[in-house]
């Protein structure tokens, strides 16, 4: 018996669903070089515009002047350093929490905070459209897994109803497919009435939401009573890497003590430590990238609604186009390629089966004009194409 490798390979292929890695040339931004075309991107996650700001830049480059460029060991071990421990307490100030803790990516960050407070005879709930790496930690963690339907505060009452042991409900705080923001004020209302604790993944809510950037508990003024667990990531508005749980003192020591992605991996580079505190400095102090986003946004959604696109309800910079069908979105996103605009088409199973999409993101370092040439490429485009199959 042995692996048919080649025979998965070739299904994916014929179901419109294999995935190809663009090969970037040129530092993030609107204007990119991918596969030695020049074009102008709607697709990274750096929506503040910093991942290539010559200030952060800049730190960059002192703080491994100073520190060097690697970790060295783990955090438990000698790699906590300097500027590690400052860029916790900027992070802790941030999110208005006693103390914050460093992860190497946002993957371990979920993962280690989940399997640290929950295991077995416990209970883990997560909406149905989490994040891969939620879902993952929930299933790992082994606990008693379920998930309640999309951001649905009633759906999660009835099964909190059976929950056993600690219950840790969990859910992203924007949902990176879809957009949409969650209902934190109603889960957390839901949650404390059980005694339970919301755990909330706000990697895509950090910095475009909320006045100083805090996100999406700071968009709705919740407390840490209210969410007892933030997680955020820093690749995506902070524009660098790695990513952080906020909370009170007793949970961040108890993911010191108890949270294995954390005590078992080399630190990040220092360095990058210093760059990420100078992203944090210009995203709490610019809040013209936030204004200048939003206006964006409103921008985009009319544009595209006088196109007849089917949007999300979605007030963030992610903006998807509903598509459905996986081979048409495929297409759609092509076609605008051969315009010089990329846009990625997200199909199953990173969204529901029937559910293909392209996912459009917003950045401050977007203009006005950059955004009225994707309106003009998606209506051309879109009309091109013509109505799917079957519709009229």
């Amino acid at each position: 018996m042995s692996f048919d490798l080649a025979a998965r390979l070739a299904a994916r292929r014929a179901e419109n669903l294999y995935r190809q890695r663009p090969l970037l040339q040129s530092p993030q931004g609107p204007q990119v070089v991918v596969d030695g075309q020049p074009l102008l991107a709607f697709c990274n996650n750096d929506y503040l515009g910093l991942a290539n700001h010559p200030q952060v830049i800049e730190a960059w480059r002192a703080g491994a002047a100073k520190w060097g460029v690697g970790g060295g060991a783990s955090h438990l071990v000698i790699g906590h350093s300097t500027p590690h421990h400052a860029l916790e307490e900027a992070l802790a100030d941030l999110t208005g929490r006693p103390r914050a803790l460093l992860f190497t990516t946002g993957y371990m960050a979920n993962l280690g905070a989940v399997t640290a407070l929950v295991g077995q005879g416990d209970t883990v709930l997560e909406d149905r459209l989490n994040h891969a790496s939620l879902l993952d930690a929930g299933l790992l963690s082994g606990a008693r897994f379920n998930r309640y339907l999309h951001n649905d505060s009633t759906s999660l009452a009835k099964r909190l109803e059976k929950a056993t042991g600690n219950t840790l409900v969990v859910t992203d705080g924007v949902f990176s497919m879809d957009g949409d923001i969650a209902d934190l004020p109603a889960l957390a209302r839901e949650t404390r009435a059980k005694g339970a604790w919301l755990m909330v993944d706000d990697a895509h809510g950090f910095g475009p939401l909320g006045a100083q950037g805090g996100g999406s508990v700071e968009h709705f003024g919740l407390s840490q009573e209210d969410v007892p667990v933030l997680v955020g990531t820093l690749g995506k508005a902070f524009g660098t890497a790695g990513a952080f749980v906020a909370g009170s003192e007793e949970l961040i020591e108890s993911l010191i003590q108890f949270a294995r992605p954390y005590i078992y991996t080399t630190s990040q580079p220092p360095a990058l430590a210093c760059a990420t505190l100078k992203s944090l400095e210009l995203l709490r102090s610019e809040h013209w990238r936030r204004e200048h986003l939003q206006a964006l946004i409103r921008q985009f959604r009319q544009g595209a609604e006088q196109i007849g696109l089917e949007l999300m309800d979605s007030f963030t910079p992610i903006q998807p186009i509903m598509i459905g069908d996986a081979g048409r979105a495929v297409r759609l996103s092509q076609m605008l390629r051969e315009r010089g605009l990329m846009v990625s088409a997200i199909r199953p199973p990173t969204v529901p089966a029937g559910s293909a999409r392209l996912r459009v993101t917003l950045t401050a370092s977007h203009s006005e004009a950059q955004v009225q040439l994707l309106l003009e490429g998606l209506a051309d485009c879109h009309e091109r194409l013509g109505p799917e199959p079957g519709h009229a």
